[in-house]
């Protein structure tokens, strides 16, 4: 009897820290998609940006409404990143067709299939870098915060927490003023196609110093937002 009494009690503590851990676990799988309703008027942190704060790494940003940044820049990266924003429910399946299609050719695409819904769930809630794991929590994410969140003021949540910058700098202000020493409000057709371009890798694509490669990136992007007449009718939608 001397015996089974500690068994009993080692087997009561592990099956409480089993209960902690779950229950912990499952909050932390749920509270995003409680937090996600009240972005639609409080302005949000990145996790990379919580990040660097815990690693006491410097961070800039200063969020703008979207109303006060150039109209050509959510146009461009609307053009640069998700050119069917505006119809799709926040993952583009016939672009996630086409990037599976070409890896398994063995073609290697400028972007991915990533929406900016899905990107905004990973920015905020979730973590860098290609995973399967990460994948299965973004693809819900993505479609509860199109529910949850208007089109308009998902891409003003994208525009104020993307990573612009190799040393902190986060959202269009901190990334234009890095960039070209002016606010996002007064940014031309050309240096808003490249903070555009600049989006994927802002670390190995600088718009203090850009590339060749670059530039004729933001070349193509400037036209595509230029040309596309229905690119950001959902930005300009009051809803």
């Amino acid at each position: 009897m001397s015996v089974a009494l500690p068994q009993t009690s080692a087997r009561g503590w592990l099956l409480r820290v089993i209960r902690v851990v779950a229950v912990g676990c499952a909050f932390l799988l749920i509270l995003p998609y409680l937090l996600t309703p009240l972005y639609r008027m409080v302005d949000p942190v990145s996790t990379l940006m919580l990040w660097r704060w815990a690693k006491r790494a410097p961070v800039e940003r200063v969020a703008m409404p979207i109303d006060l940044l150039a109209p050509t820049l959510p146009r461009s990266v609307i053009a640069a990143e998700d050119a069917r924003f505006c119809s799709h429910h926040g993952i583009d399946f016939d672009e996630l067709q086409r990037v599976l299609k070409a890896e398994t050719n063995g073609v290697r695409r400028r972007r991915g299939g990533s929406s900016i819904t899905q990107q905004l769930a990973k920015n905020l809630f979730l973590w860098p870098g290609h995973s399967y794991v990460r994948k299965a929590l973004e693809f819900p994410l993505a479609l509860w915060i199109d529910f949850v969140i208007p089109k308009r003021r998902q891409l003003e949540i994208y525009l104020n927490i993307a990573e612009w910058g190799p040393n902190g700098e986060f959202g269009a202000e901190a990334g234009a003023r890095r960039a070209f020493g002016k606010p996002a409000a007064a940014l031309s057709a050309s240096e808003a196609a490249l903070l555009a371009a600049a989006l994927p890798n802002p670390i190995r694509r600088d718009t203090r110093r850009p590339s060749p490669a670059l530039r004729r990136l933001g070349a193509i992007y400037t036209g595509r937002a230029a040309s596309g007449t229905d690119i950001d009718r959902c930005v300009r939608a009051a809803r």
